[in-house]
């Protein structure tokens, strides 16, 4: 199966590579971890995306690199969840936050493994039932 991510990722700066397989090892692995089922991996807006595949499981968790902010990579949430909101009050200084959807990262800073553990889990199990 070819990787979907492959060629917009070719496009990025080394940096911004290396900094995406690291995520998408966090994000893949925190997935399995909260036993949210097989994950989707597509573009949306041209944008590497995971999404549950089970029904009324979870939400779309994206990620994008920027040429208008070259130095940084960002992890985006559906904007009508309280997702960011959440983030914020737990890990008020691992992002720099973008309203209520973008949570983005310096790419010469230590990666926030735990915060992105646990952004995507709440993510991918959002519409869980309790």
């Amino acid at each position: 199966m070819s990787d979907p991510f492959a060629p917009v990722v070719a496009q990025w700066p080394p940096a911004a590579r290396s900094r995406f397989a690291e995520i998408r090892t966090l994000i893949l692995s925190a997935a399995q971890n909260a036993d949210a089922g097989p994950l989707a991996e597509s573009l949306k807006w041209g944008q590497p995306a995971w999404r549950p595949t089970r029904a009324r499981q979870g939400s779309t968790l994206r990620l994008m690199w920027q040429d208008t902010m070259p130095q940084t990579i960002a992890l985006f949430v559906d904007c009508k969840t309280t997702l960011s909101e959440t983030m914020r009050d737990i890990y008020p200084s691992d992002f720099q936050y973008e309203k209520n959807r973008g949570l983005r990262m310096d790419l010469t800073s230590p990666l926030p493994e735990q915060a992105i553990d646990h952004l995507a889990r709440l993510t991918f199990t959002y519409h869980r039932k309790a």
